[in-house]
């Protein structure tokens, strides 16, 4: 994993708030902060495309002042790259703890619109990266030093309880000094839709009792590494994505793993990450695995 924070700036109002989120990340992992600017326009650049890199560069770098007006104590980088966005991001995110990106802002279901740029990176990125957009009156109220007001979420898959999404959640709590709650979704057997409401009712702790065992198993090593973290799990009846967006209601960050997927068309987002991601109102974590 690398040893800094970079978050994406093209000087667009969700790209400023993402850098202040990313500066307060770097701040309490005691990390330098990149900002980093991605041009795509190489040494064959249309006419006149010269003076509005000038002034990108200046936007950048007063941009980059003016963080470390108000992170003293953070060591903060200004980079501009003459290269396309996808491929710089990508890269980056080999050399990066955290790489944090701007949300264009809400969809029509109050979650991100995630562009191609943004998408792309998600799929293909190999650290966690850190969907943010600035707020607004349908996120939740900031705190005195810009983050909202809740604990943490994360999202844990018992097909796949991935190390790497639990390593990040446990760390992001524990260095926020807030509680943090592991939520799995999860659905009667197959056959069962069939049975009587009631005797689905009567049987359903019973049919969950795995489940939750399963849960308690994958989250005890955590709980002994984090000790004095307020920690809690919750087995939630219903579809992963909906469940963890609802979870995720007064969270000040939703933690999800992400696999990355191959098929004939190319490597793509899980259904539950794409509707997370399209439908929650915090920042959201998305953290690779295989």
């Amino acid at each position: 994993m690398g040893e800094l924070v970079i978050a994406g700036f093209d000087g667009s109002d969700p790209s400023r708030t993402a850098v202040e989120w990313a500066a307060r990340e770097a701040s309490r992992r005691e990390l330098p902060l990149e900002i980093l600017q991605a041009w795509p326009w190489g040494p064959r650049r249309p006419l006149g495309t010269g003076q509005a890199e000038r002034w990108a560069r200046q936007r950048l770098a007063e941009h980059a002042d003016a963080i470390r007006s108000r992170f003293p104590r953070l060591e903060v980088r200004a980079t501009h790259v003459p290269d396309d966005a996808v491929d710089v991001l990508e890269a980056a995110s080999e050399r990066a703890a955290v790489l944090v990106l701007g949300s264009r802002g809400l969809g029509a279901l109050r979650g991100f619109l995630v562009g191609s740029v943004s998408h792309h990176v998600l799929v293909h990125a190999t650290c966690p990266v850190v969907l943010v957009r600035a707020p607004s009156a349908l996120t939740n109220t900031p705190s005195s030093d810009g983050s909202a007001v809740g604990g943490l979420v994360v999202g844990l898959d018992l097909a796949h309880p991935c190390q790497e999404v639990l390593a990040f959640a446990f760390d992001a709590a524990a260095r926020r000094k807030v509680p943090l709650t592991v939520v799995h979704a999860w659905g009667p057997p197959a056959g069962t839709e069939y049975m009587h409401f009631g005797a689905i009712g009567g049987l359903e702790d019973e049919l969950a009792e795995p489940e939750r065992q399963a849960l308690e198993e994958a989250v005890m090593p955590w709980l002994g590494r984090y000790p004095d973290l307020p920690a809690a799990t919750a087995l939630l009846r219903g579809q992963a994505g909906l469940t963890l967006v609802e979870a995720a209601v007064t969270a000040e960050l939703l933690v999800i793993g992400a696999r990355h997927r191959r098929s004939p068309v190319g490597a793509h987002l899980g259904p539950v990450a794409h509707a997370v991601i399209h439908h929650v109102g915090c920042p959201v974590a998305v953290v690779p695995y295989h």
